[in-house]
């Protein structure tokens, strides 16, 4: 190839390059006509709104100078001025200064510039929320974020806890399946061993007062055949023991000292005294209905009745009485039924009558009596009938 060939290769490269240097500028500058051109209409807009929002800042400070207020009033003070604004403009008001035409810019104002307080009193209210929630989470905001999640187990990559973390809630399950598990035993036994308990104290105590009953029914058997009529010991206090290992010492001497000095339980001494007293009531009516006739005159019956009225509230008092003992006594069987008043009077008028006719045969007997026979037969009847009186007196 000639020198000449690349001379001319050279310069239409050139050209080339120059040539595309201008279309690119061309380019360039067409675009940027074109996309101004797009955007003369938003331009016009923005342009339009920042008019009207100067427009509508100036209608607002021209709304609060025709109420008198300032900007930064709240809305009660807004309230305020246009109350007495329409009390001053109103046509109806019958004021001097009444105008249809100020009155209708008025209430212009008052709508507008009512909801520029509102709409500023909310944004103030959402900028101090917004300031608040920044100020929370600036101070709030965690050190050591990474250990937060997996409720700080494990150490090491974010994967390497995560294994970590499966494990021991692994662990932590098995953990709480063993202590329910645990618990459940637990109740299952306890409730079994009160079960047995309750059996086992049920099954004591049966046999505890079987063998009282038992033991009772003995005594009581031997005392109705006379077995403890001819004790060596009966009517003695009981013997001082030196020692008695079913007791402590103290109780032992307590007791003692008690016995030395006569004490006897409230309980025997109520006993006592009721087994007197009845004693003393069936005798003091046998002895009145002996006083009086047999036959009994009107008089007589008279007097028979009353004392039967007071032998009634003796026995009603000795009722009361016996309810007192049964409150107190320790052993069951030694309760007391109440005396029945007129089966006592019954039990009296028999008794007198069984008398009268003792005294009548033996008086009958006494007079029939042969003086060779002397009085042995005589006698002998007469004991008897007084030894049946006895018996019946002690039934």
């Amino acid at each position: 190839m000639s020198i000449t060939g690349q001379n001319s290769g050279y310069k239409k490269s050139t050209i080339y390059v120059m040539m595309a240097q201008v279309l690119r500028s061309q380019l360039i500058k067409t675009s940027t006509i074109l996309t101004l051109g797009k955007m003369l209409p938003y331009l016009s807009v923005i342009r339009n709104r920042m008019m009207s929002t100067h427009k509508s800042k100036k209608k607002i400070r021209e709304y609060y100078k025709l109420l008198n207020l300032v900007e930064g009033c709240s809305a009660d003070d807004v309230r305020e001025s246009f109350h007495k604004l329409a009390k001053q403009y109103h046509p109806d008001s019958g004021s001097t200064d009444a105008d249809s035409a100020a009155f209708i810019k008025i209430e212009e104002a008052y709508r507008n510039v009512l909801s520029h307080v509102i709409e500023e009193a909310k944004a103030r209210q959402s900028e101090v929320e917004e300031a608040a929630e920044e100020e929370n989470f600036k101070y709030n905001t965690p050190q050591h974020r990474q250990y937060l999640s997996f409720e700080g187990i494990g150490y090491g990559t974010p994967s390497q806890r995560e294994k970590q973390y499966r494990q021991f809630r692994a662990d932590r399950a098995a953990e709480q399946v063993l202590e329910y598990q645990k618990q459940k035993v637990q109740r299952q036994d306890f409730t079994n061993s009160l079960t047995v308990q309750d059996v086992r104290h049920s099954k004591e105590q049966k046999i505890t007062q079987a063998i009282e009953r038992l033991v009772e029914d003995l005594i009581q058997e031997s005392m109705a055949k006379g077995d403890f009529d001819n004790l060596s010991g009966k009517g003695k206090p009981l013997k001082k023991f030196s020692s008695c290992s079913y007791i402590d010492p103290m109780t032992h001497n307590l007791n003692r000292i008690l016995i030395d000095n006569g004490y006897q339980p409230e309980w025997i001494l109520m006993q006592k005294e009721i087994t007197d007293t009845i004693e003393q009531l069936r005798e003091a009516i046998l002895v009145s209905r002996k006083k009086l006739g047999n036959p009994m005159t009107a008089m007589e019956e008279q007097q028979w009745k009353q004392a039967c009225e007071q032998f009634q509230e003796n026995i009603r008092k000795l009722n009361k009485r016996i309810n007192d003992f049964n409150l107190i006594v320790p052993i069951l069987t030694r309760q007391k039924v109440h005396f029945d008043a007129q089966k006592e009077i019954s039990r009296a008028q028999k008794m007198y009558e069984t008398f009268i006719e003792t005294k009548e045969v033996t008086d009958k007997n006494s007079n029939d009596m042969n003086p060779r026979e002397g009085k042995t037969p005589g006698s002998k009847a007469g004991v008897l009938n007084w030894w049946n009186l006895w018996k019946f007196i002690k039934i």
